[in-house]
């Protein structure tokens, strides 16, 4: 689990419930009892034995430090010495003693290395003139040998801290220089009033660079200090369960509640975002319509300072952790939470809101659509294409109350109303979900058959099939993927090319991961009278999935028919990058019907989208920028000197506002010569589907994208990279590209589209 870094550490190990409670459950039979589910449930059925028990302390030991910078190799000389073929024995027998000493070994190195960051910071005057470097990843770096190795790494890791700082101080002078040069050119001599609300947040920029540094450390070792046996053991076992293979997960029942919530878009809740502000959550987002929307008394920017179950007494919650806050204020539907707050637009005053807790839905991550209409130029026609954005594949799994293919359902029903001439599924960012919705999904394009086939532990192979009669939408179509489009992304992209019935566009390939999990509730295996309210869950690999053609997906994914340039393709993500993946295999190929007879004209889309790609300077862009990438990953480190980081700097702003300029100049060039506009782009939700009337994009506003009002922040108005509205035709290059591919696509097929159901009627 190196993929982790020490602040997601801390945050997947926050409490998250009174100690009271979780004393009742035995994680000694836990964690035995996990053992045994992984050795019987897991795809590979291999016995935790003393192999696979020094796995397991190698990925605690990195989980805890996936730099390599608190244990020293005398640590896990140690460590292994006394537990690298004896930690299978402790957990079959109940002892999770191990577990405990590795993590209070691992907190008095941290507590110690604060030390040595402590008087370093008051001693030393970091002068950032060496020709000195430090490396940027470590995870397969080899531990410092003893301590005075370790006082050398620090070092440079302290002066890189340091020079990070002094580099963002100086790109926020910069930008205060540039705000204030804005203002006195437009004539405004009237000085800003802050809000109150914003005063306290300005408190961490007043902080000096050491102060800062210092602080970051501190936190982090709070972090660890709040952690309980809970939590120590939630981290072990989930070190022991990816042992097996990177997607078997140990689940802690607040990483289950958690799961749940992204599965199903609800939580039970007051609809409200917090983050942390000086060690206080503050409210920083409101669901519209939710209860506390509803009960109007909790403001955007007010902070909560203390948190009470209906009648009974506050608890303070400064300096409690975000998810500790979080928990405290989700709760059964109907039951009454009370809130302690200092309101935004009076922070010296306190006021209590009672809410009565609800159902909260989570519109953000929902699919929504777009229909997009090409300008007619060049003397080509104007083309109508729906664009479907899918972020995950998600399901009520319980109550079947919510439903990926549903929603995708009611959005291509009004996309077929408006007569669009192709259409294309976005899956890129889309890491998969409910197996279930895959399927179901597939069968909107292909009328009934085969979709996917399994392999279980012993051999045996299955499939699964859709059952629509006919397809629902049959006209032209591409899937759009990426690097990190995964699992049900990769089942339904896989069957449309299979069947022939799709274009897939994308990045080299899919992440690659091509195993099915299930979620298994720990207490079910352990006895009756047992001790298990804090028994957590295990979603553990049962089968690998091969597409219906035979082949598996797994570490290779799915390989798009047309490939565009992409920076994800130098970055180290997807399932060959992982620890203890499956191997790659394949099975027999079922038997199934083309959608499709005659194979598509690869070769020709493929020369016009090159010739198109190799004269957009945005794609140029994209490649020079991915080369520099894969070199700066190669070389693994960063300079410690000022001088040449600052002219890193300076060549990458350059670099940038060259960028704009060109950009800039092309955007007009294009306005000018397409006097009748370009792309109308329409936004469609599933608020809104059904209304008679198109809501354009540029009048969507993000209340109505995300249904939460958001708290202003001071960055809201910068960019970190360009918006889709200063591209040319006001679209980024993959989406602009892939429409010009489905006008290719259309011509050369000569297919127009035909629906099974005019109407669309949404089938429930």
């Amino acid at each position: 689990m190196t993929r982790f870094s020490l602040s997601l550490v801390a945050a997947a190990l926050a409490a998250v419930v009174p100690v009271s409670s979780r004393a009742e459950t035995n994680f000694g039979q836990v964690a035995m009892h996990v053992a045994y589910m992984l050795q019987s449930q897991h795809y590979s059925h291999r016995d935790f034995d003393d192999e696979l028990s020094a796995k397991v302390l190698q990925n605690y030991l990195n989980m805890l430090d996936f730099r390599h910078i608190f244990f020293t190799q005398q640590d896990v000389d140690s460590l292994k010495a006394k537990y690298d073929s004896t930690l299978d024995d402790h957990v079959l027998m109940r002892n999770i003693s191990p577990a405990i000493e590795i993590y209070d070994i691992y907190r008095q190195r941290v507590k110690e290395r604060l030390e040595f960051v402590k008087k370093t910071l008051a001693a030393h005057k970091f002068s950032f003139d060496s020709n000195r470097t430090v490396e940027i990843k470590r995870d397969k770096a080899p531990y410092p040998k003893d301590e005075a190795e370790q006082n050398k790494l620090w070092m440079d890791i302290l002066e890189e801290n340091m020079l990070q700082e002094k580099l963002a101080d100086d790109a926020k002078a910069e930008e205060a220089k540039k705000k204030a040069e804005k203002a006195a050119k437009a004539g405004d001599k009237k000085p800003v009033e802050q809000p109150a609300s914003d005063v306290a947040s300005k408190k961490e920029e007043e902080l000096t660079p050491v102060q800062r540094v210092q602080k970051d450390y501190d936190r982090l070792l709070e972090s660890i200090n709040e952690n309980d046996q809970e939590d120590i053991v939630d981290f072990f076992l989930s070190s022991l369960s990816q042992s097996y293979d990177p997607h078997t997960e140990y689940m802690s029942p607040t990483e289950t509640d958690s799961f749940n919530i992204s599965m199903k878009h609800k939580l039970v809740g007051i609809g409200a975002l917090l983050g942390l502000v000086d060690d206080v959550a503050q409210i920083q987002g409101i669901v519209v319509g939710g209860p506390a929307d509803k009960q109007g008394e909790l403001k955007l920017n007010d902070k909560i300072i203390g948190v009470a179950q209906g009648d009974a007494e506050f608890v303070d919650t400064k300096y409690l952790k975000l998810q500790k806050i979080v928990d405290m204020i989700r709760g059964k539907e109907g039951s009454t939470v009370r809130l302690r707050v200092n309101p935004a637009d009076d922070p010296g005053s306190t006021k209590i809101v009672s809410i009565v807790r609800g159902e909260v839905e989570l519109k953000e991550k929902l699919a929504n659509a777009e229909l997009l209409v090409t300008p007619a130029e060049d003397g080509k026609e104007s083309l109508k294409l729906g664009w479907i954005n899918l972020s995950s594949f998600y399901a009520d799994m319980e109550n079947g109350t919510v439903s990926t293919t549903d929603d995708v359902q009611r959005l291509l029903a009004r996309l077929i109303k408006e007569k669009i001439d192709g259409l294309v599924l976005d899956l890129r960012g889309n890491g998969g979900g409910s197996l279930e919705e895959a399927i179901r999904l597939t069968g909107l394009f292909v009328p009934a058959g085969p979709v996917v086939q399994a392999k279980d532990w012993q051999g045996r192979i299955s499939f699964r099939e859709c059952e629509n009669e006919k397809a629902f939408y049959e006209g032209p179509m591409i899937v759009l993927t990426d690097k990190t489009s995964a699992s049900a992304s990769e089942i339904l992209a896989a069957a449309l090319q299979d069947y022939r019935r799709a274009l897939i566009v994308g990045d080299k390939s899919t992440f690659g991961k091509g195993t099915v999990q299930t979620i298994l509730p720990v207490e079910r295996f352990m006895p009756f009278f047992a001790k298990k309210d804090r028994a957590g869950n295990l979603k553990v690999t049962i089968q690998k999935f091969y597409r219906i053609a035979g082949g598996s997906t797994q570490l290779k994914g799915v390989e798009p028919d047309l490939v565009l340039p992409s920076i994800r393709d130098v970055l180290d993500i997807g399932e060959a990058s992982t620890d203890n993946a499956l191997p790659y295999d394949t099975i027999p190929a079922r038997k199934y019907s083309l959608i499709n007879e005659k194979p598509y004209p690869l070769a020709e889309l493929s020369k016009r989208m090159n010739e198109r790609v190799n004269a957009n300077p945005e794609f140029q862009y994209i490649v020079e920028e991915a080369k520099r990438l894969k070199e700066r990953i190669d070389r693994n480190t960063v300079s410690l000197s000022l001088m040449e980081r600052q002219k890193e700097t300076a060549e990458s702003k350059a670099r940038r506002e060259k960028q704009d300029e060109e950009r800039s100049a092309r955007v007009k060039s294009i306005a000018d010569k397409n006097k009748e506009g370009g792309f109308k782009v329409y936004h469609l939700t599933l608020d809104n589907v059904d209304k008679p009337e198109l809501v354009i994009e540029s009048d969507f506003t993000r209340e109505q994208s995300t249904g939460m009002r958001m708290a202003k922040k001071d960055d809201d108005e910068e960019e970190t990279g360009p918006p889709s509205s200063k591209f040319p035709y006001g679209l980024e290059p993959m989406k602009l590209e892939t429409v010009n591919i489905m006008r290719d696509f259309i011509d050369l097929t000569a297919k127009r589209p035909t629906t099974a159901k005019a109407e669309g009627a949404v089938t429930k």
